[in-house]
């Protein structure tokens, strides 16, 4: 049994040893969670219960054991314990702290600090998951935003093709897709950017993820390398416990960069249709950008991805050189 001085440290929060407690049968931390005192004449008998015990019924049981006074033995607990207050008291006083300092308080008052308040995710979980998505934005993109996109690059030059100058084409397809991104969701219109390499289509879509990720909603991005590469590790080299290819289902805006750069297999258009297609029927929008014009799609891509691309897509052309 453990001696009286080094006991009553482990009834004021001191962790005392819990193996030699298990290798003592006699210790008081072992198995007992209730006790009931009963008076006969001058003597006192106790049954014990086994689940969690209280330091006051820890004490008891061992003036039991000892055959010993147990009014003293509360007496001397009693003692102790407004010492122990006292002690709690000086020392707060010397740190310059207040009681209440010494409750944990939740970060978040609606959940607690789990997160959500029943089955719906809180505020303060989507505050966090948003500041995450912009580091996650800013590191893919650093500071692209519509305020430095440049539309003195394109020429203002007439183009008899186009019946317009780049700049003014570019300059209406920029107000577009600002009024997307200030729109969004926009019934889940979807977006298809086609122009030649270096005209601004990523950048854009940076752009009109970034504004959509600073309004709350879930943006994920990826080239259509890094898309396909995920979906054939989730089916050839299969984790149970990670999906590499969720996000790309359930993101509000999902946004794919570099169409057509892929090489084209059956896999990847069995993959390819099977995304716009769930995506399309559970109208959420998607962003895609390729160097492809409609034309070339058609030539690369079944019917059944061709017509969702060209039919229900709006179509953002770039100009320019």
């Amino acid at each position: 049994m453990l001696p009286e001085r080094e006991y009553r440290s482990t009834v004021f929060g001191k962790k005392p040893d819990m193996s030699a407690c298990i290798a003592d049968r006699r210790c008081p931390h072992r198995n007992f969670s209730k006790v009931t005192v009963q008076k006969s004449n001058t003597s006192y008998r106790a049954r014990f219960c086994s689940t969690t015990v209280s330091p006051t019924a820890h004490v008891l049981a061992a003036t039991f054991r000892r055959q010993g006074d147990p009014v003293a033995a509360m007496q001397q607990l009693k003692k102790d314990n407004l010492a122990l207050q006292q002690e709690r008291d000086w020392i707060l006083q010397a740190e310059g702290l207040e009681p209440d300092d010494l409750t944990v308080q939740p970060l978040c008052p609606k959940c607690g600090g789990t997160g959500y308040v029943g089955a719906q995710m809180c505020e303060c979980l989507r505050e966090l998951c948003r500041q995450e998505q912009k580091k996650e934005l800013a590191a893919l993109f650093g500071t692209d935003s519509f305020e430095k996109f440049r539309l003195e690059l394109y020429s203002d030059q007439y183009d008899a093709k186009c019946h317009s100058s780049p700049r003014e084409l570019m300059r209406a397809t920029y107000r577009r897709a600002q009024s997307y991104a200030q729109c969004f969701p926009a019934e889940g219109q979807s977006l298809l950017f086609s122009g030649a390499t270096g005209l601004g289509k990523t950048y854009l879509s940076a752009c009109i993820a970034r504004v959509v990720a600073d309004r709350g909603f879930s943006v994920c991005y990826a080239p259509v390398g890094q898309l396909f590469s995920a979906f054939e590790d989730d089916k050839f080299r299969p984790r149970p416990d990670i999906s590499r290819t969720e996000a790309f289902f359930i993101s509000d805006l999902l946004v794919l960069d570099d169409l057509g750069t892929e090489m084209t297999t059956q896999f990847t258009i069995s993959v390819l249709y099977q995304l716009l297609n769930t995506r399309l029927m559970e109208k959420k929008p998607v962003i895609l950008s390729t160097n492809l014009a409609p034309s070339e799609l058609a030539a690369r891509y079944t019917p059944q991805i061709t017509s969702r691309l060209l039919g229900t897509y709006c179509l953002f052309q770039f100009y320019g050189e």
